[in-house]
């Protein structure tokens, strides 16, 4: 094989021109398989990609012309193309000035057509690898000949292993800078052996290849005599892509919409996730635990008398029985788990750290859920596959912690089934993914714990006491006068015959908060604490007064989403930093300038001020007095 550059042969199938609708058929009914490119940078991902997209037998037009053009503007070497200009996406992402998560390429054979992710090799882009992965059926892990195996490749065979990809290829890259060497590709194939066997991957094909060169690509290499084995891209053709494991499991499709386009039909639609179903089956739509039968398999093609596991279909049931958007309908003898507690491993993707605590909306199939994290059991060191001790998460930090939902959702673990054991956290303020994760179990005490129903509700204590329970919020820096302004307000309501209590942050830190400090961490853990005991105040009936900095929004809102619609003011004790400061009553600025006193909210941790507070009061403008009446009659008169 000559590996000097020539202009590409393409071969096309005689087929197209003798009868365009068989060739079409033809076409259509080819195999997909979806593949991920992945390793440390430099490796070679975006080069490779090029190759195959230069070197495979059918290319579309639109390909062939952007390989055309762009080979007579892009880089050199030697008179080569240098392919990684053409498929780069973060490149394209620079250029571009929008963000790529992953650059998805297509091409195709004659045997099978292909969809590749190509994603960045810097650590600070794992989120990428992972959300290309997430849908791959083939991993090629590439690895550089003079380098061998580095942190990043560990980190990604850890991802490609834990998400589940059983087919991966160790691709022995840039084979030409070593001189083809035999003995180099087997010691580094020993050596990722030794790992893939400590992180219970079970097999993978080693293949060693020059991107830029084209050796072991598409034709075996004649300066790799040694190696006898498949081609990457053979063996990207023959490489089993149906996944019949999800065939031979019990029936379950989640709810993706509920159709209803006239009173006589209601019928619910999703893609059928695991096992088959036919007419007359019985199933169970969970979390409720409502039992029917399906009447009918409806699809825009007519109705069926057998769906299977990936098919899109819409079910009608025999009963009228309540189903929406997000439920699960599962086979009714082999119905799935229920929960609101686990265990799970997370990949952290976000810059910002993870915050115990702190509630996030979790995602999980078609349905979406308010969660908390704890504080990671551990976090797992790449390298050596140690448990380590962490109390948080950061960007590419991989733990396993135990996650409580705000209700239960159905549920599978991961291994058994990714689409019902796999779900991301989201930032709730930015909308932004933080995390993705995967499912261990369910925990114990979440089966064993269950809601008491009192006779004695909040409606009876409230009506005893004859008041509107609420939670008045007061939030600002330190030093802006919320303590001294809620102490007033309360004396006024009690004056009143109101029946109130003060939760001010500085007491409540000499007692059911003595053991959190002041990291962004510890402050979340405060808030939803003093949140929980505020609700069960609410409960007794009591207008509850709390003082506290809360300086996330996104925890204020946590309290918020605790009690119901038109129960939470909010008051934003609106005074500047710089007044705050000079009051400094208590000397914490001037401690926290000098470097003595870490963490300190306006200083160094943030505040975020409230976009939609009920209330502001300025306290520049503003008494303490004339601030409270304010306060009083707002509550007086929404609280009646």
């Amino acid at each position: 094989m000559n590996h000097e550059m020539k202009s590409p042969v393409y071969v096309t199938d005689t087929l197209i021109s003798q009868d365009i609708d068989a060739y079409l058929l033809k076409h259509q009914h080819k195999t997909m398989l979806r593949f991920i490119t992945c390793g440390s940078v430099d490796d070679g991902k975006s080069t490779l990609i090029g190759r195959l997209l230069y070197d495979s037998k059918m290319i579309f037009e639109d390909q062939l012309a952007s390989l055309e053009s762009d080979s007579k503007v892009v880089g050199t070497q030697g008179g080569e193309i240098d392919f990684a200009l053409l498929v780069d996406g973060l490149a394209a992402e620079r250029e571009q000035g929008i963000t790529i998560d992953v650059a998805y390429r297509f091409f195709a054979t004659d045997k099978r057509k292909f969809i590749v992710a190509d994603t960045p090799g810097h650590e600070q882009y794992t989120r990428n690898m992972v959300t290309g992965a997430s849908t791959a059926d083939l991993a090629v892990i590439l690895i550089d000949a003079r380098q061998g195996v580095l942190t990043q490749t560990r980190r990604h065979s850890y991802l490609v292993n834990l998400l589940g990809i059983q087919n991966v290829v160790l691709a022995v890259n840039k084979m030409d800078l070593v001189d083809y060497s035999a003995e180099r590709f087997y010691d580094i194939v020993a050596d990722y052996s030794h790992f893939a066997k400590q992180i219970g991957m079970d097999s993978f094909l080693p293949i060693p290849i020059s991107g830029l060169k084209g050796d072991n690509i598409v034709e075996k290499s004649p300066n790799m005599h040694w190696y006898q084995g498949p081609t990457l891209l053979g063996h990207l053709e023959e490489a089993p892509v149906s996944d019949t494991r999800m065939l031979d499991q019990p029936f379950r499709m989640a709810v993706q919409w509920v159709n209803r386009p006239n009173l006589d039909f209601r019928g619910f639609a999703g893609q059928i996730g695991a096992g088959m179903v036919r007419p007359g089956d019985a199933i169970r739509v969970l979390p409720s635990g409502k039992t029917t039968t399906v009447k009918s398999i409806v699809t825009y093609d007519g109705d069926l008398d057998l769906a299977v596991a990936g098919q899109s279909v819409t079910l009608t049931f025999a009963d009228e029985i309540d189903c929406s958007r997000g439920d699960m309908i599962v086979q009714s003898d082999q119905p799935c788990e229920v929960a609101d507690q686990f265990e799970a491993t997370v990949v952290w993707m976000a810059e910002q750290e993870m915050l115990p605590g702190r509630p996030y909306l979790l995602k999980i199939g078609t349905q979406t859920v308010t969660a908390t994290v704890t504080e990671p059991k551990y976090e797992v060191n790449v390298n050596t596959l140690e448990h380590l001790a962490s109390k948080t998460l950061g960007l590419n930090a991989i733990g396993v912690v135990n996650i409580s939902t705000d209700r239960p959702i159905p549920f599978e673990a991961y291994a058994q089934n990714p689409d019902l054991g796999g779900f991301i956290l989201i930032d709730r303020m930015t909308n932004a993914t933080v995390a993705a994760g995967m499912i261990h179990f369910a925990l114990r005490r979440s089966q064993n714990i269950h809601w008491q129903a009192l006779d004695v509700n909040r409606d009876a204590h409230a009506a005893l006491k004859n008041q509107k329970p609420a939670v008045v919020w007061f939030t600002g820096l330190s030093g802006s006068g919320k303590s001294t302004i809620a102490n007033i307000v309360e004396k006024k309501l009690h004056a009143l015959g109101k029946h109130t209590f003060l939760l001010d942050g500085d007491n409540i830190r000499h007692g059911l908060n003595r053991d959190l400090g002041f990291t962004d961490a510890d402050r979340v853990e405060n808030i939803r604490r003093v949140g929980e005991v505020a609700r069960l105040m609410t409960d007794a009936g009591l207008i509850v007064l709390t003082a506290f900095i809360s300086p996330f929004r996104s925890e204020r809102q946590m309290v918020r989403d605790l009690m119901a619609p038109g129960e939470f003011v909010e008051v934003f004790v609106d005074t500047p930093l710089e007044v705050a400061e000079a009051r400094d009553v208590k000397g914490l600025y001037k401690k926290a300038r000098s470097g003595q006193l870490k963490n300190f909210t306006g200083i160094d941790s943030p505040y975020e001020q409230p976009q939609n507070a009920e209330l502001t009061v300025n306290t520049v403008e503003l008494t303490p007095e004339d601030a409270a009446e304010r306060i009083v009659q707002y509550v007086l008169r929404e609280m009646s």
